[in-house]
């Protein structure tokens, strides 16, 4: 079988390079080409000393040097999470709510079905002029994707951005999205050129959203090798703090290189009985 392999921290194959809007001819000009735009000049006035004071709140070290960010479908979460040496354990840093969700549970397949994609991305864009005030893109179709969806109109223009409206991308508030825009900036500016974005249908430790995925998967069966890899992945990184090796295979279909195994849950406690012995020898006592 023919395996592609990609590392979200280095790349081992060459991916198709989309065309990237509002960027800098050269590495070191980045930031202060983001900055000549008005709203981001406005968004680094406004946030770049705020996020350094929670950085500091939280012990973590400014700026960043790498950033990953893990969206949860179902439960309308944005995970930031950063660290600052490529051998460090990645540390939450902020969990944003996603104010507006089109489509369902599953990938995205077919321009217009405003589904938001499943899948494993990176930033590819950073828009400082976009109709929802600032936009991160994500780089679908990326090769799984270009492998399954529909040939002739997978659709695209997917982003994280602001103004809480969606017909199929990841909406947050605008003061949200010049926080993370700033961050993803500066981390960018610091050398990571591929900002790791995992969008996923559930948050696999919340009971209540796995129990919905469970019965989803009953009437799809072809999307549950997907959501077993994702599920994977999210218990992987949860436990070692560390993005797993994410391979695509000839039929498009992610693969995990790492052998794991999901760690069983423990069993509930015991629920409390209560001995009420010594409550009913005092009442005969009492009488």
């Amino acid at each position: 079988m023919r395996i592609c392999s990609f590392i979200f921290l280095a790349f081992l194959c060459v991916l198709p390079l989309e065309k990237v809007q509002a960027q800098p001819p050269n590495q070191k000009d980045f930031l202060s080409f983001q900055k000549s735009f008005k709203r981001v000049g406005f968004a680094f006035e406004a946030k770049e000393n705020f996020l350094q004071q929670e950085f500091a709140a939280k012990g973590l070290k400014w700026p960043a040097k790498y950033l990953y960010i893990r969206s949860f479908k179902l439960d309308s979460k944005l995970e930031v999470w950063v660290k600052n040496d490529r051998k460090e354990k990645y540390r939450l840093f902020k969990t944003y709510n996603v104010c507006a969700l089109a489509g369902g549970l599953g990938p995205k397949r077919l321009e217009g079905d405003y589904q938001v994609p499943e899948g494993f991305y990176y930033v590819n864009q950073f828009r400082p002029n976009s109709s929802y005030h600032l936009a991160l893109g994500v780089n679908y179709p990326n090769p799984s994707d270009r492998l399954l969806s529909d040939p002739q109109k997978p659709g695209g223009e997917i982003y994280v951005h602001g103004s809480c409206v969606t017909v199929g991308c990841i909406p947050i508030t605008d003061d949200m999205i010049e926080e993370l825009y700033v961050l993803a900036a500066v981390t960018k500016n610091e050398g990571q050129d591929y900002i790791p974005i995992h969008v996923m249908p559930v948050m696999f430790k919340s009971d209540k959203s796995k129990e919905y995925l469970e019965k989803y998967l009953v009437d799809h069966k072809d999307y549950e090798p997907m959501a077993r890899t994702m599920e994977k992945v999210y218990y992987y990184f949860n436990q070692h703090k560390e993005i797993p090796t994410i391979l695509i295979d000839a039929e498009g279909n992610y693969k995990m290189a790492q052998e794991y195994t999901i760690p069983k849950k423990p069993p509930p406690p015991p629920k409390f009985k209560e001995n009420t012995a010594p409550r009913m020898a005092a009442a005969r006592t009492v009488n």
